[in-house]
Parts: structure tokens; sequence; C-alpha cells
């Protein structure tokens, strides 16, 4: 299996379960909440803000599809990374808020590392090489190639 599977695979995955974790927040937001890993919820008009976490889980599932779907594999890779910075950020509002250790660890800080190796898998990949150039051949420096041969 070649990185570029394995690669997408992953962005795939992450898109469907951040889609699914942001759903389960719109949808069903008292019965998702505990699993976030923070002692106590809003009541009443506070429950706003898990709609808040809902939308935002969405949009970035929404995201790492769009450039996956795509093929902008490179922003892909670019995105991922920043997108890391949100279970980072997550792990430790449940550690600051005296939520256990094993949820910011396992659930939170387990998903940053997910993504930003996700991240680092896509930044490595190298582009395809033109179908009309020879593996052997490259085009002269600063001209790109020609997508017809030259008779």
């Amino acid at each position: 299996m070649s990185l570029k599977h394995v690669t997408t695979a992953l962005a795939a995955a992450g898109a469907a379960l951040i889609l699914y974790v942001g759903l389960s927040y719109l949808f069903a937001p008292q019965a998702t909440a505990p699993d976030f890993g923070v002692p106590t919820w809003p009541r009443q008009e506070g429950t706003a803000f898990l709609a808040v976490k809902g939308v935002r889980d969405v949009a970035t599932g929404l995201v790492i599809l769009a450039l996956l779907l795509t093929g902008h594999r490179r922003a892909l890779g670019w995105a991922m990374a920043a997108i890391a910075f949100v279970p980072v950020g997550d792990m430790v509002i449940v550690l600051n808020s005296g939520g256990p250790a094993g949820t910011a660890y396992g659930v939170h800080g387990a998903t940053a590392l997910a993504v930003a190796v996700t991240a680092a898998l896509l930044l490595r990949e190298r582009p395809a090489r033109p179908a009309c150039l020879p593996a052997d051949t490259a085009p002269p420096a600063g001209t790109a190639p020609s997508p017809v041969p030259s008779a």
C-alpha cells in the first residue's frame, strides 16, 4: 500500500470521525457532552456552547473533505497541521477544568497526535511526475513540462 493510500485513508477517517462528533453535539448535545471530559456542562441557555462545538467540528470535517476530494493534498497537509491545534486546545481545557487526565490525553491528546501525524505524512508526499516525461528526464530549469511531446 502506498503512502498516498495511507494518508488518504487517515484523512478520510479523521473527517468522518470529526463530522460524527460534530453532528452528535448538534443533535444530542447533553448525551454527547460528558465524553468531552470537563466536569460540568452549561444548563439552559448555556447549552448553545455545545452547538458551537458541534458547528466547529462539522466545519473542520468539511474542510478536510473538501481538500481531499479536490485533490489539494499539500493544502490538506497544511490544513491538518493547523487543525491539530484544536484537540490540543481541547486537551488543555479539560486539564485546566479539573477533568480526567485520561480523557484529556487519551481522547484529545491522541486525536492531536493522529491529526499531526496525518499532516506530516501528507506534507511528505511528493507530487506525481507528469505522464509525458520519461522517468529519467527532467524539464530544463525554469520551464514547465509540456503536456504534449513536441514533434
